[in-house]
């Protein structure tokens, strides 16, 4: 996923509004006459990088004279006192800009760290890790761009984009729906049709189905191994997802999966630590 300033920049303009408001009153009477500074900024802990553009985007957004110097990419590992980037010029605009550009490195290397632990947990196995729609409202895209940094992978951006039959559709469509519901789209010519289940009678049912994707819903590592088993041989995805953890996500891998989808990954990801210094 590749972010553009046209995409993120009305979410930066927000940002800004909210924490600068009519005018910073505090570098306004202090700062009668303003002077030219040069700061950086530091990572306090280490962590894998994500939102450098952001962070660029948000001083452009500012003041367009500031300079900005990246020592960093995101991406990177980064070992705790690491300069990432410099910026020069005015005082009273770098102090404007930072705490919005702290927040955004902050919870983008946050998503990134945290999701480099997860897929290096599953090292080794076959499994990829893959998000989802478990964002905060309004930066989905930030944070998906944010787990490819860390390593992971993205599944559909919203609901317009792949097609996903969840337990909520199978109970309104009642009895015998996993079949009746991926035949609703097959019929169509869609393609790419994830069904989601939760026990081996509901998986077999969504085999025969055709679906292209198979979702294994908090299902027990036996039973996920059962349906890996049953799985042989076919072009077909499966992917485990619902109480998976750091603790557990080990086993499922190894279970035979194709790939894990984590919620907590976007929404659960512990932020990460930076600061300007002068």
């Amino acid at each position: 996923m590749k972010l553009t300033k046209e995409k993120v920049f009305p979410i930066i303009i927000s940002a800004l509004k909210e924490d600068i408001g009519s005018g910073d009153i505090t570098s306004s009477v202090l700062f009668e006459k303003d002077i030219s500074i040069l700061a950086h900024i530091i990572a306090k802990e280490e962590c894998v990088l994500a939102g450098m553009d952001i962070a660029r985007w948000v001083f452009d957004a500012v003041d367009e004279k500031i300079a900005f110097t990246a020592l960093c990419k995101d991406g990177d590992r980064v070992k705790k006192g690491k300069r990432i980037m410099s910026v020069k010029g005015s005082a009273k605009n770098i102090l404007a800009a930072e705490r919005t550009v702290l927040n955004f490195l902050g919870h983008l290397s946050g998503v990134a760290t945290f999701t480099a632990e997860f897929v290096n947990e599953v090292k080794g196995t076959a499994a990829k890790i893959y998000d989802t729609r478990k964002t905060i409202p309004g930066l989905r895209e930030l944070e998906k761009y944010a787990v490819v940094m860390g390593g992971g992978f993205n599944y559909r951006i919203g609901l317009w984009d792949e097609i996903m039959i969840k337990d909520n559709h199978l109970e309104v469509m009642g009895l015998k729906a996993v079949g009746k519901s991926i035949a609703a789209f097959k019929n169509r010519g869609y393609k790419n049709i994830e069904v989601e289940v939760g026990n081996i009678a509901e998986f077999k049912e969504a085999l025969e189905a055709g679906a292209d994707i198979i979702m294994l819903d908090n299902m027990k590592p036996e039973d996920i191994k059962k349906a890996v088993k049953l799985r042989k041989g076919l072009k077909i995805i499966l992917e485990a997802s619902g109480g998976i953890g750091l603790e557990n996500i080990k086993k499922t891998a190894k279970a035979g999966v194709d790939r894990i989808s984590i919620g907590k990954i976007t929404h659960s990801a512990p932020s990460i630590d930076f600061s300007m210094e002068m």
